[in-house]
């Protein structure tokens, strides 16, 4: 059960919507919440750096530039946390940015954090670099959520019977009861047997929601793509999924599946674990 959020920001543009969407969550679950802003060391570290005969720029102001800003990033957390009701404590740290928010999310029942970072209007294909980071290294759920992503409307689980999948169900069912909006449980699935053995199996996990239960299923087409697809049917406000599925070859590595919706949804997306 989730009883606490760590909403890690970097007051960049498109960190304000994990930031609205982290303390929306955490107001409407009424669970403590901290804001989390971290100076980069490896900026200031690379100035230092002796080379081609270039002196470095002041560091020092560098430095003071940087932790301001970071302590803006966590006192607009905290504003947008008085603005709903939400006590939100802050903390900016030095470091490095994914090992920090890891490290943090362990006092914590889930991570929020944007997807695209500070570098959005750069991004192609790929997450941000401490996104990335943070979703390889953490034992812990964690919400990814894109620009312009809201928390209103349906809890999507994507279930393919996988471990991953099973934890995924249980943070949905508590999810969807403690938000009162329903769950449209899909599977992915080559045959309707199959489908069919699913769906027996998910129901059995959820057992008997206090919200309504709507189910999907198709047999065709990329798994990743047709999650996000069945989440913008649905007009969901998030999707559950196992952080691995049932291919999961080694730990430090997100399933492919997870990390195309990830990369691709324009819903915050729910990593189980």
């Amino acid at each position: 059960m989730i009883e606490s959020v760590l909403i890690a920001t970097d007051g960049s543009e498109a960190a304000a919507a994990a930031e609205n969407y982290g303390v929306a969550l955490a107001a409407r679950l009424g669970v403590r919440s901290s804001a989390l802003s971290v100076v980069e060391e490896r900026v200031s570290r690379g100035l230092r750096a002796e080379g081609l005969g270039v002196d470095p720029p002041p560091i020092a102001a560098i430095d003071t530039f940087l932790e301001a800003r970071a302590e803006a990033a966590t006192r607009r957390v905290v504003e947008r946390g008085r603005g709903r009701g939400v006590d939100v404590s802050a903390e900016t740290a030095r470091g490095v940015a994914d090992d920090i928010i890891v490290d943090r999310g362990k006092h914590h029942d889930l991570i929020v954090l944007g997807r695209d970072g500070e570098h959005a209007r750069a991004r192609t294909e790929l997450i941000g670099s401490t996104v990335d980071g943070v979703l390889r290294k953490t034992a812990k759920p964690a919400v990814v959520v894109p620009s312009g992503a809201e928390l209103s409307g349906p809890v999507l689980l994507a279930f393919d019977g996988s471990p991953g999948s099973k934890l995924a169900a249980r943070i949905a069912v508590d999810l969807a009861g403690r938000l009162s909006e329903a769950i449209h449980v899909f599977v992915d699935s080559k045959d309707k047997g199959r489908s069919a053995a699913r769906f027996d199996e998910v129901r059995r996990l959820l057992g008997t929601p206090t919200v309504p239960v709507r189910e999907a299923a198709s047999t065709l087409g990329r798994p990743d793509a047709k999650i996000v697809d069945a989440a913008r049917e649905a007009n969901a406000g998030m999707v559950v999924m196992g952080a691995y599925g049932r291919s999961r070859i080694h730990e430090y590595f997100l399933g492919s599946n997870s990390a195309a919706v990830v990369r691709t949804s324009p819903v915050a997306v729910l990593l189980a674990r």
